[in-house]
């Protein structure tokens, strides 16, 4: 199954725990054999690959014993700056994010103006 965003969390957490699941099994682990080199609790493991949520602490100790630690990467590119950001910017990085520009007068509810 291909993971979107389409897809409800329960649903994306429960395809991860199958990937995971299925690597260890690829790499001939146990559960057990995970926990141990991840120096976690096999309960732990148990629930991940159950599709249960973990701590992301768990997810990469678990993820380098079984050698995925590189998807990481993938899953969140480092973002650089835009070279015209840094032109607006003289160099300088943003630190922050803009809040959304709002009028300071109330809007009025839209309607078709059938009234007039």
């Amino acid at each position: 199954m291909k993971i979107s965003k389409l897809l409800a969390d329960d649903t994306i957490l429960a395809e991860f725990g199958e990937r995971v699941a299925r690597r260890r099994l690829d790499l001939q682990l146990t559960q057990a054999d995970v926990a141990e080199q991840a120096g976690i609790a096999k309960r732990t493991v148990e629930r991940i690959e159950a599709g249960g949520s973990g701590q992301m602490s768990s997810i990469v100790r678990i993820l380098r014993v079984l050698d995925l630690l590189s998807g990481l990467d993938r899953m969140v590119p480092e973002a650089g700056p835009r070279p015209m950001d840094l032109l607006k910017r003289k160099g300088k990085l943003r630190q922050r994010a803009s809040s959304s520009r709002r009028s300071d007068r109330p809007e009025k509810p839209w309607s078709w103006d059938d009234d007039a």
